[in-house]
């Protein structure tokens, strides 16, 4: 069903949106907020049949695949990227992945550093014991993402094409059309058995 679909589609955006926030990622935080915009839309236009609607929901998904795939070559460091880099953050801050610290056995360490110059208060902060690196949940998310997009674009274009199919049908009989193929002929009976005649 589409709109199970689409629902399935907006827990898992606002699910991703949740870590994303909690880990300062402000690039995916955007990408999210602009994916649960399109997926509110293509379920309005499922609900209310507005084909145009589920067209741009249609287009959206083939960008939110593309934003993903980005995500997994970012995080597995493919093409020259780096997951340590600040390009999610817009360079303002050095945060992470929320995974990174609080991933599946994670256990986080601070340690002093008030005997190196310059770091006086500050504390190093390590990460042990992880079950799985938080690179790879966040290539799961993604993943996952595509996976639902890939459906919900199968489903929207085979819901637009029903609806294009209803509208051409309702068309042919002559739903929409100003000039039915069978009308009634507006002139009085009488004029059309009247008979002219001439003065002999």
């Amino acid at each position: 069903d589409k709109i199970a679909q689409q629902v399935l589609q907006q827990l898992a955006a606002l699910e991703r949106q949740v870590f994303d926030f909690l880990g300062y990622q402000w690039a995916p935080i955007l990408a999210n907020f602009l994916h649960i915009i399109i997926v509110i839309l293509g379920l309005f236009g499922t609900i209310q049949y507005r084909p145009r609607y589920i067209v741009v929901y249609a287009i959206w998904t083939a960008v939110w695949v593309t934003w993903n795939i980005f995500i997994i070559c970012f995080y597995l460091e493919v093409g020259g990227l780096s997951k340590d880099s600040e390009l999610l953050t817009f360079n303002i801050s050095r945060h992470q992945s929320w995974w990174s610290e609080n991933g599946p056995g994670c256990v986080r360490k601070e340690a002093s550093m008030s005997g190196i110059r310059g770091l006086d208060n500050h504390s190093y902060i390590s990460v042990i014991g992880c079950a799985l690196e938080y690179r790879y949940i966040e290539v799961m998310h993604s993943s996952f993402q595509i996976l639902i997009a890939l459906v919900g674009f199968v489903y929207a274009c085979y819901v637009v094409s029903v609806f294009t199919e209803e509208e051409d049908s309702f068309d042919f009989i002559g739903g929409f059309d100003p000039f039915p193929l069978y009308h009634v002929n507006e002139k009085p009976t009488n004029l059309l058995f009247k008979q002219t005649y001439l003065p002999a």
